[in-house]
């Protein structure tokens, strides 16, 4: 996130844009983004680059998913009014959206087996909001995993989805997804999992 006002030693936020400038303008890259951002930052980087006539920001690089729907809280509208497109990662939650990792289970060799240490997706409210998800996968016949990625591809501020996956067949599973439209009966039901655990894990 923006902490250019907190007195913290860090490189400015106009320095970097001005650096980013300077390699776009040099053929270095073609597009500037920021990841992991806020509100407030993806508006002062939109704001000084509208100041010092500087390229504008048009990616944000953040965390979106059904166990993180943080991103729909401020930074949606700003960044759809600003045409600054998310590229949302983190979609699947390390996997725990494919329901693999329930009931305490630890697949041989899978990112949270792997990871433990990595506690965000492991909370009780994490599982009992993936347990539900996954119900509604099973109950109309699709895959937990596609579901998921198909909530995150269908959302208006989405430009694109960040895929990572450990075998090919975890792979050809998430590029079916995008095959995939969700009907208003899951997307219902998937709300209401949603207003009962907001966010398991932010």
């Amino acid at each position: 996130g923006c902490v250019e006002e907190t007195g913290a030693p860090a490189v400015t936020l106009l320095e970097t844009l001005e650096a980013l400038t300077e390699c776009q303008r040099a053929g270095k890259i073609r597009y500037i983004g920021v990841s992991n951002e806020t509100a407030f930052g993806v508006m002062r980087y939109l704001h000084l680059a509208d100041k010092h006539d500087l390229p504008r920001i048009v990616t944000i690089q953040n965390p979106y998913s059904l166990l993180n729907r943080s991103y729909e809280v401020g930074l949606a509208e700003v960044t759809q009014y600003e045409e600054v497109e998310l590229l949302a990662y983190s979609c699947l939650g390390f996997g725990t959206l494919t329901g693999k990792y329930l009931n305490g289970a630890k697949p041989a060799g899978a990112r949270n087996t792997l990871f433990s240490r990595f506690t965000r997706y492991s909370g009780e409210q994490t599982q009992k909001a993936v347990a539900a998800y996954v119900d509604i996968a099973k109950r109309h016949g699709l895959d937990p995993a596609q579901m998921a990625l198909a909530f995150v591809r269908r959302q208006p501020f989405v430009a694109s989805t960040l895929l990572g996956a450990t075998t090919m067949d975890q792979l050809k599973t998430n590029i079916e997804s995008f095959h995939l439209n969700l009907s208003e009966e899951v997307l219902a039901e998937i709300e209401a999992v949603h207003q009962v655990y907001t966010y398991p894990a932010p």
